[in-house]
């Protein structure tokens, strides 16, 4: 299979030096309306004379990136998910192909070797893996909106030339935050680092960290100087392998279960001081910013896991499960089940849109992107859970997809901020906007 870098480099290349959005051939009768993510960045662009578009408008290089993962995850990896999930380990050839596909390097520049698009071509990669496997869809997503996005923003020159390359081509990166009491409290983490004469030293744990059995590559968070409290906190890369990092236990799931989570500890693990990752005490800036932005990436992997059942069930139910004489899906009752909750899927994708629209075009998307996580999740949750009812015994066996999405849907309302931390989020914007 082609790399789906190589396909789309040349109109990525375009939609930069162009000032006009690459549009379908039946849209380009109009080109004063131009769509907001033609360019991987429109930070520098002021956007308040541009004719607005529909959120869920994509430009041609968007759509060629939605339709090729979408076959390349029907080819690929459907044929492996079940094995995967029975085996609670991600095959190593689908990170192979990923990486050969240029997923793993979405956002990084081409002189790094990465595909040079933007952050909505991530979300829409994130999305259409996630319809057939959440799995995968995560490990693509904490590489590229945590770990890649890291290392652009922040990294010196020389930690970019030398890791953004191996991040585009072979090498799964792990973001490692969490710790036993610093879970919603993200900022209570008792890791610790102290200088040394040639750089720093960490000590401590990390739990829950995605895609660390895979990983080679770790922005780890820990607390330089605890008397300035979170204030402390610097962040870190950290390569496998350094004596004294150690991967303590690998965590047995209800879902994602193909998506490696582990308990990290470091025992003195002494790293030179150009893996600091941006500036001493900042790193609880990084964390916050960064997981802004990782937030529509969770809540792109719950739409499409939202879609995958939809569609999964839909098919059966239209097409070959019987009752009293004729297909289930031509009964009123079934109908309207599947039509609210299409039309609560495509309100959850409209504020994914949106919100990764608005963090491309440089506004302020926190709020955007807490409401995009909190009411992705709950409609991947209810959407899971009726399509295992629609499907009635073939909804609950092992032996299709429709319970594998179900449970993969719970952890959405809980990483990268549980609901409840979204929803705090919400009301802290609102209460800034509406007190006097």
């Amino acid at each position: 299979m082609a790399s789906i870098a190589k396909t789309f480099r040349p109109l990525a290349r375009a939609a930069t030096s162009s000032s006009r959005t690459l549009r379908p051939a039946f849209a380009r009768t109009s080109p004063q309306i131009r769509c907001l993510s033609a360019t991987m960045s429109r930070r520098d662009v002021d956007i308040a004379d541009i004719p607005p578009t529909p959120i869920s408008h994509l430009s041609e290089t968007e759509m060629l990136m939605a339709d090729s993962v979408q076959k390349f995850a029907n080819d690929a990896i459907l044929p492996k998910v079940r094995d995967m999930d029975e085996a609670e380990m991600m095959d190593p050839a689908v990170v192979e192909q990923l990486f050969e596909q240029g997923l793993m390097g979405i956002e990084i520049p081409e002189e790094y070797g990465g595909s040079g698009m933007n952050f909505t071509s991530a979300i829409i990669a994130i999305e259409e893996l996630a319809r057939i496997d959440p799995s995968v869809s995560v490990l693509c997503d904490v590489h590229n909106t945590l770990c890649n996005t890291a290392l652009l923003k922040w990294g010196s020159e020389n930690l970019k030339k030398k890791w953004l390359p191996k991040l585009a081509t072979d090498t799964v990166a792990s973001f490692c935050l969490s710790e036993p009491v610093s879970g919603s409290d993200a900022f209570a983490l008792a890791t610790k680092a102290t200088r040394t004469e040639n750089g720093y030293k960490i000590n401590g744990g990390k739990m829950w960290i995605t895609n660390s059995y895979e990983a080679n590559f770790f922005i780890v968070f820990a607390n330089l100087d605890p008397s300035k409290k979170y204030k402390g906190i610097t962040a870190f890369i950290v390569e496998k392998g350094t004596p004294g990092f150690s991967i303590a236990k690998k965590e047995k799931k209800l879902g994602i279960k193909a998506s490696s989570t582990c308990v990290i500890t470091f025992d003195d693990v002494e790293i030179p001081a150009e893996n600091l990752l941006g500036k001493e005490f900042e790193g609880y800036k990084y964390a916050i910013g960064l997981l802004n932005e990782g937030r529509i990436g969770i809540a792109a992997q719950m739409t499409g896991l939202a879609l995958g059942a939809w569609e999964n069930a839909a098919k059966y139910v239209w097409n070959d499960r019987k009752q009293f004489g004729q297909l289930v899906g031509e009964f009123q009752g079934m109908q309207h089940q599947l039509a609210q909750a299409w039309t609560e899927i495509q309100a959850a994708r409209a504020l994914v849109f949106n919100a990764a629209r608005k963090k491309e075009a440089g506004e302020d998307f926190v709020m955007d992107a807490a409401m995009a996580k909190l009411h992705a999740s709950q409609v991947a949750g209810k959407v899971s859970g009726q399509a295992v009812e629609w499907m009635g015994g073939m909804g609950f066996v092992r032996e299709g997809l429709a319970e594998k999405f179900f449970r993969d849907s719970k952890i959405g309302a809980i990483y990268e901020g549980t609901s409840n931390i979204q929803l705090t989020t919400i009301a802290k914007q609102l209460q800034k906007h509406y007190t006097r």
